[in-house]
């Protein structure tokens, strides 16, 4: 196979051609000096949890880098240093209890050294002494490490909860599928009980396949394995002790978004969409998969740089987290942002924590300010049922629309 490259709004599409010859924050007392494979998540005794998702850093080479698509006062002092600098301003800001970089780590094309560029990409992660995990993008592998090998390498490094693919699965397609459990409370009856399931998934990077150009898709094996993952998960949530009528949330993080991404437009989303949707040109069923398994209330991807919305779909939140790196194309004057997303738990009258009563979330701009926008409630388990409520609320000083 031959491919020749075209570049499409700052992304590097790959059409394949065949020939017919054919800043520290100390751990919770439950984490904190175990080895990462042994690290148990759980909510903190505020009875959240806070995921904090970045995605697209592009990082290159760090302060030779040049910034991409910002304005003409900011280009000459402007590099992958920026990007640094956000990622410690943010979690500095918001305290998250696990950081999710969700693809396009490092842009390999420009990475001379693709280890050197994730030691500097991830430093402020792991100086911050907080969990982390990391998915591929299209563009981590387009340097001299191999696909299997920057996730080899991801999972080798500090204070990641990462893993290459699950230990007890033999086949499966990619590179960094893996799940991750939340417990409840310590000292309550859901201490041992995952309330909270969060799904990471490598939606590859181009097609391999013949006459299908363009992006990759999460493959019939990955979504095998995460119907048994979910099965196993709501099967354990809803029997054993204090047996429960309904699965734990799930959150799914991947980079590339589905093609159900594209049934959205400015009347039913909260955020902005200036590009088109970037996503595989087939579809793979996965939306239907997630539907199907009854416990995902929210998918989030990166990819797109300049789309930052979220909408519901088919009781699914599909959101983009928004471009973050300064060496990834965006707009100008338009800031880099992230992604916050926190889980609360339900109390009961006694004030003991429960299961989770709510998932909300906002994004941090990249300012003077880290001013906070675009506060949405994505799922409670109070209003499920309903299509949207007409109350407004406030948290952490943003505006959050049910």
């Amino acid at each position: 196979m031959v491919g020749v490259g075209m570049a499409l709004r700052g992304k590097w599409v790959l059409f394949p051609l065949y020939c017919f010859c054919l800043i520290p924050i100390c751990f919770s007392a439950a984490t904190e000096g175990k080895p990462p494979q042994q690290q148990k998540l759980r909510f903190g005794e505020n009875g959240q949890f806070k995921i904090l998702q970045i995605a697209d850093l592009h990082y290159a080479n760090g302060k030779t880098t040049h910034c991409l698509d910002v304005l003409r006062s900011q280009y000459a002092s402007c590099s992958d240093l920026n990007t640094t600098a956000f990622i410690q301003r943010i979690i500095l800001a918001e305290k998250p209890n696990l950081i999710v970089f969700t693809g396009d780590n490092i842009f390999g094309h420009d990475a001379s050294d693709p280890t050197k560029s994730m030691d500097e990409a991830f430093a402020p992660a792991i100086a911050s002494n907080i969990p982390w995990v990391a998915v591929l993008g299209n563009h981590d592998q387009e340097g001299s490490l191999s696909r299997k090998g920057v996730m080899k390498y991801i999972a080798g490094m500090k204070n990641t909860l990462s893993i290459v693919n699950p230990p007890d699965v033999h086949i499966i397609s990619g590179f960094g599928n893996y799940n991750l459990e939340v417990g409840g409370v310590k000292g309550t009856d859901f201490e041992n009980k995952s309330v909270l399931n969060l799904y990471f998934l490598d939606s590859g990077d181009y097609s391999k396949v013949p006459f299908i150009p363009g992006y990759g898709w999460i493959k019939p094996s990955q979504q095998l394995w995460f119907r048994r993952t979910s099965k196993k998960l709501r099967k354990a949530y809803m029997n054993g002790p204090v047996p429960q009528k309904e699965p734990a949330p799930g959150l799914a993080y991947f980079h590339i978004p589905l093609p159900e991404y594209a049934n959205f437009d400015s009347s039913n989303f909260t955020g902005v969409k200036q590009e088109g949707i970037s996503s595989a040109s087939v579809n793979s069923g996965f939306f239907t998969t997630l539907i199907e398994s009854g416990d995902v209330k929210a998918v989030f991807t990166g990819h797109d740089h300049v789309n930052d919305f979220c909408g519901k779909l088919t009781g699914i939140n599909l959101c983009y987290a928004g471009g973050f790196g300064y060496h990834a194309y965006g707009k100008a004057g338009w800031s880099r942002r992230a992604r916050v997303v926190v889980v609360s738990l339900e109390k009961t009258e006694n004030g003991r924590w429960e299961d989770v009563k709510s998932v909300k979330t906002w994004k941090r701009l990249d300012d003077q300010n880290l001013t906070g926008i675009d506060g949405q409630l994505l799922w409670s388990k109070s209003f499920r049922s309903k299509m949207k409520s007409i109350f407004r609320i406030t948290y952490y000083g943003v505006q959050l629309e049910a």
